[in-house]
């Protein structure tokens, strides 16, 4: 097979405002404090995790900590590591004894899938792996794989197809599964956890999502600018964020095509990308809900978008359209 994969983007939809290298103290912070920031990869996105001590091996063992919890997870979630458990379920079909951690994630999967009227779905794997190999092909037809060829690939899109007990999860025929619309903000809520169980506060872990514990300073949180976003005045809009959570989806992400008419986020009823956005940032109290729902409101047709954030609890969200002009909803 020839031809071209993907284009996948590294650009951050988020950028932090707030303390960085070399930052000057914040008084409340102790005498001897100093900022330390760890940078590196977590499931294929840039990630970053800042935080303040006045001890660098205290400082040092946390990021370590944090990091093999990333690499533990990486080799359940991973789509690209062939022994992952996501990898075996998708090669069997079944997965015997799954760990606690897949158990969850597809339980809340499936909680997504329900609560957005299948926007969110975890399946779509069969999607990317049918716009993937048409796009590979030399010559390939710019409108996309045929209707045909959806509506076949669709078969195997369903997440309430997906068997999952205390000790196998299996799929129907031909189905596959894809966490990227809902692991790294998983990924993201266990680091962040993990370091709270150690005593820390004022950290804010980016891995793919944000999730803030507590500000970056007392009674002030961090401030994140959201990339592309605009007031109609063409303001930027800049959000504060302590102890909770941040996640975007937009198309650009992943493109299947030069152009990026065709992309990974894909509507699961029609099997094919969606353009009612440029962008959905949602910020919400845990990184798991902010990434499935700015997942589920990016494919998500606008007349719909209310009654989902309605069904979503306490998020708040902003749709970025493709002019640039961003609104706010919920909160």
């Amino acid at each position: 097979m020839t031809g071209r994969a993907p284009v996948v983007s590294r650009r951050r939809a988020l950028t932090i405002l707030a303390a960085g290298a070399g930052a000057t103290l914040l008084p409340w912070l102790p005498a001897r404090a100093r900022y330390f920031e760890w940078t590196g990869t977590a499931m294929g996105a840039d990630a970053t995790i800042r935080l303040y001590h006045h001890d660098r091996a205290v400082a040092a063992a946390a990021v370590e900590a944090a990091r093999a919890e990333i690499e533990r997870l990486e080799e359940l979630f991973s789509l690209y590591r062939p022994r992952s458990e996501l990898s075996r379920l998708n090669r069997a079909g079944f997965l015997a004894q799954p760990s606690h951690d897949m158990r969850r994630i597809i339980a809340l999967a499936r909680r997504f899938g329900e609560l957005s009227d299948g926007a969110f779905d975890v399946t779509v794997q069969a999607l990317w792996r049918l716009y993937t190999d048409h796009f590979a092909r030399a010559g390939a037809d710019p409108a996309g794989p045929s209707p045909g060829a959806i509506a076949d690939a669709l078969t195997r899109v369903d997440y309430r197809r997906i068997e999952a007990t205390a000790d196998r999860i299996a799929l129907a025929p031909g189905m596959e599964v894809t966490l990227n619309g809902i692991a790294q903000g998983y990924v993201t809520d266990r680091v962040a956890e993990l370091l709270r169980g150690r005593g820390w506060s004022h950290v804010l872990v980016n891995l793919g999502e944000t999730r803030a514990l507590d500000g970056c300073a007392e009674g002030r949180p961090w401030s994140v600018a959201l990339d592309g976003a605009r007031t109609e005045n063409g303001a930027p809009i800049v959000i504060g964020l302590a102890d909770r959570a941040v996640a975007t989806s937009g198309g650009y992400a992943t493109r299947f095509d030069p152009t990026g008419r065709h992309h990974h986020l894909f509507d699961p009823a029609r099997g094919e990308s969606t353009h009612h956005y440029h962008a959905v940032t949602v910020v919400a109290d845990d990184a798991t809900t902010a990434d499935a729902i700015s997942t589920a409101l990016y494919v998500t047709a606008p007349e719909r978008a209310a009654a989902l954030l309605g069904r979503a609890g306490k998020v708040e969200a902003w749709l970025t359209a493709v002019g640039g002009v961003t609104g706010r909803f919920g909160g």
